[in-house]
């Protein structure tokens, strides 16, 4: 089981990838400026309890974190510690959080992190090679427990293999999806592949997990309604799992 956790709201385009954000999209429809970093009535979800005393987020979920914004983004800065803290005290959930500011991750970092926490997993997406070649240098060398590599969306093929030769045994995967939405990018199946095989060649976990609305396969363009764009990727059969 899973739930979302945005503690705080709005971002800063960054790189191409974030041309057509999704969520500058939704706010749009709604005259709210995406780019004003604010903190959300969610903030302290995590340590929220119900009348009985018992946690609102039962324990053993994931938690999908900060999925309106980037974690590491400079406004957050004042509030990251106490953030940092309850996902502390909440040892019993797993923290999600993807982002592309690698570089920023030991800005309010808490004295007690160390190796990092046990339930707090990091993905840093990368859509391209320039991305994923200025990104992952940084990001792969961090101390964190449990990490893995994004590319959504998928903008053209990206070659990891240095990375995944290097870091293999501290990747714990590699996803990739599409882009969504009216103007979405074109994701072209080769690349996917590509990415899958890389994955298999460094017996790294694998996962396809959405097409995009733009989908290219063997030549032919898809336009693939929303809701059928992760049933597509997973009717693919391309994740790899790990072999120990």
């Amino acid at each position: 089981m899973s739930v979302t956790w945005n503690p705080f709201h709005g971002c800063h385009k960054l790189s191409d990838g974030c041309k057509h954000c999704y969520m500058y999209r939704r706010d749009a429809e709604y005259g709210k400026d995406s780019s004003v970093v604010t903190k959300t009535a969610a903030f302290n979800l995590p340590v929220r309890r119900s009348r009985n005393g018992a946690y609102k987020i039962p324990s053993g979920e994931i938690v999908f974190t900060c999925f309106t914004s980037d974690f590491f983004i400079e406004e957050a800065d004042i509030w990251r510690k106490e953030l940092w803290n309850m996902m502390r005290i909440r040892s019993d959930l797993v923290f999600f959080i993807v982002t592309k500011r690698p570089e920023r991750f030991f800005v309010s970092l808490p004295e007690d992190w160390g190796t990092g926490y046990e339930n707090v997993h990091i993905s840093c997406t990368c859509e391209s090679q320039y991305t994923a070649d200025r990104r992952l240098p940084v990001f792969l060398k961090l101390p964190v427990r449990h990490k893995s590599i994004t590319h959504e969306p998928m903008l053209q093929r990206i070659n990891i293999r240095p990375y995944l030769e290097k870091y293999g045994n501290e990747i714990e995967s590699v996803s990739c999806g599409g882009e969504s939405g009216p103007e979405a990018r074109p994701c072209d199946y080769a690349w996917v592949l590509d990415t899958m095989l890389q994955c298999v060649e460094y017996n790294v976990s694998f996962f396809f997990h959405q097409t995009g609305a733009n989908f290219i396969k063997e030549g032919i363009r898809y336009r693939i309604d929303r809701k059928y764009q992760h049933s597509q990727a997973a009717r693919a059969g391309i994740d790899y799992s790990k072999v120990s």
